[in-house]
């Protein structure tokens, strides 16, 4: 930009600001308050003025001193006004033993104006200096020694109560009580603040050395924001500065009400799979071993099991009972193969293990609570199932996540069936481009498949599991056709079809992230 231009460009603040350095000697630095004072401009509108200097380079930071200043809260106020709970815990205390009257910490605490934390803090410093004793009974008796911190608090409480003064003037023992003593995160109720009070001094670039000269030899003409009848009449307005529009500038952003952006992805993908004819399962969040994995065949020496995977209940732990006749059948599937065809895992199964209650991890529970509810034959069924798992939280992994949990029953369904409708939801709910199918091994399915799908950043990735039930899963529940079912991650395809990198972010407090995130349609 040409100095014309760029004189033309600037803010009546920042011509001001130009000013007052082009009566200084050439290369000279000003404080922020010299240069309020040489402005006669309110604090904001100097700090835009330099921010906008500094932004077309015509100012630069010369100096930056950083201070750490004290002064009173609210709270310092008040307790200037009467008394630092310290001061009155050691108050109370010299006059329950003047009086001879037993002092105990709920007295203490039932006094105006102090919490139970001020008590417990006060009690514990007087404590640590000898000031106070605990005694039998849980009494508290003074010992009559004077109390260093309460001497101190009041005496900086009078110092500070004049105003704000900076940290170093205090000796190293008074900045440790005002540590103690100050602001902190999750701590808003203290007496003291301590701020960094920052000094900046600043200087013309050789581009706004020339810029100031150029005002201070020719000046500029006053600026007008619009053309009055008045300007046009006296023809006053040849001598006025205009001031200047940039049309390229985009408009403020307004930001409208929306839903997040995964919340409308779990609706879409209720309202797609209603549309297809499935029903949808509900289940609760706690579950017993029993649905949660007895009646899916797995057998309960099985990994999964294990701490590491699941999380229990911690009270209570265990359900009541079990619905029969579904308990003795997966004992006996379990245990011998029962009516099934199988010879089962071949161990004593434990009943009472069946009872123990965990979060549950898998929404395939969902399905074998539906199977023995007595489902429609042929029928689907599908959930939206919050599951959770203990896992090292990252990019793709989270400790608790939605599953799209599925089962399709019918005399004709098989194994290409689920390879169809697999493929369905990785391209249209996912919005998948690349799809495969990779052979797994899940305890209650046979034949079994992984779902991967092809991550524009993160590369391939698994969906979830899906197959065709065992009979010793449909059997013992009192279903004798063939059942397909998958369990998929809606996270995981949430972040392929939203075009988000971390699973992290479904779930974010960033404003500026859910406005700008894309809807899946």
């Amino acid at each position: 930009m040409d100095l014309s231009s760029l004189i033309d460009s600037l803010h009546p603040l920042e011509i001001r600001v130009l000013k007052a350095f082009g009566a200084q000697p050439s290369g000279s630095a000003l404080e922020t308050e010299r240069l309020a004072t040489a402005t006669a401009l309110e604090p904001s509108q100097l700090s835009m003025a330099i921010e906008w200097l500094l932004a077309k380079s015509l100012l630069d930071i010369d100096k930056e001193t950083i201070t750490p200043v004290v002064s009173l809260t609210p709270v310092g106020q008040d307790y200037h006004a009467k008394a630092a709970p310290i001061e009155q815990v050691l108050t109370a205390a010299r006059e329950s033993a003047s009086t001879g009257r037993r002092l105990t910490i709920p007295d203490l605490q039932a006094k105006d104006g102090l919490d139970p934390s001020d008590v417990s803090k006060a009690v514990g410093k007087l404590k640590k200096e000898g000031v106070l004793l605990i005694i039998q009974g849980g009494c508290i008796e003074a010992t009559g020694r004077p109390s260093p911190t309460a001497e101190r608090v009041r005496a900086l409480l009078q110092q500070l109560h004049n105003g704000p003064r900076e940290l170093e003037q205090f000796t190293d023992s008074d900045r440790q009580i005002i540590q103690d003593y100050a602001v902190k995160r999750g701590n808003a109720k203290e007496p003291f603040r301590v701020d960094d009070r920052v000094a900046r001094s600043f200087k013309l670039t050789s581009t706004g050395i020339m810029a100031a000269d150029h005002l201070a030899r020719q000046g500029v003409a006053e600026e007008v924001s619009q053309l009055s009848p008045e300007l046009l009449k006296d023809g006053s307005w040849r001598s006025k500065r205009f001031r200047k529009y940039t049309i390229s500038l985009r408009a403020p952003r307004i930001g409208t009400g929306k839903k997040h952006p995964y919340r409308e992805f779990l609706d879409t993908v209720k309202t797609k799979l209603v549309s297809m004819g499935f029903q949808e399962m509900r289940g609760s969040l706690v579950e017993t071993e029993f649905w949660n994995m007895d009646a899916l065949f797995m057998p309960q020496f099985h990994p999964a099991r294990d701490i590491h995977d699941v999380y229990f209940v911690k009270q209570p732990t265990h359900a009541t009972k079990i619905a029969e006749p579904f308990l003795s059948r997966v004992t006996k599937a379990h245990q011998d193969g029962g009516k099934t065809g199988s010879t089962g895992w071949k161990y004593a199964f434990n009943m009472e293990r069946a009872k123990r209650l965990v979060l549950r991890s898998q929404g395939t529970a969902v399905s074998a609570r539906t199977l023995a509810a007595g489902p429609l034959t042929p029928g689907k069924y599908f959930s939206i199932a919050r599951c959770f798992r203990y896992d090292q939280v990252d990019a793709t992994h989270a400790t608790d996540f939605f599953q799209v949990e599925g089962i399709v029953l019918g005399k004709d369904i098989n194994f290409r069936t689920l390879l169809g409708l697999l493929n369905l939801f990785a391209r249209e709910v996912a919005q998948a481009k690349e799809v495969k199918f990779v052979p797994a091994y899940f305890p209650f399915t046979e034949p079994s498949v992984e779902l991967h799908v092809r991550h524009p950043r993160l590369g391939w990735m698994e969906l979830g599991g899906a197959g065709l039930f065992r009979p010793e899963v449909t059997l013992p529940l009192g279903v004798d056709v063939p059942v397909i079912a998958w369990g998929l991650g809606l996270d995981r395809m949430a972040m392929v079809a939203l075009g988000i990198h971390d699973i992290r972010e479904l779930f974010t407090d960033n404003l500026e992230l859910i406005r700008t995130t894309r809807g899946i349609f």
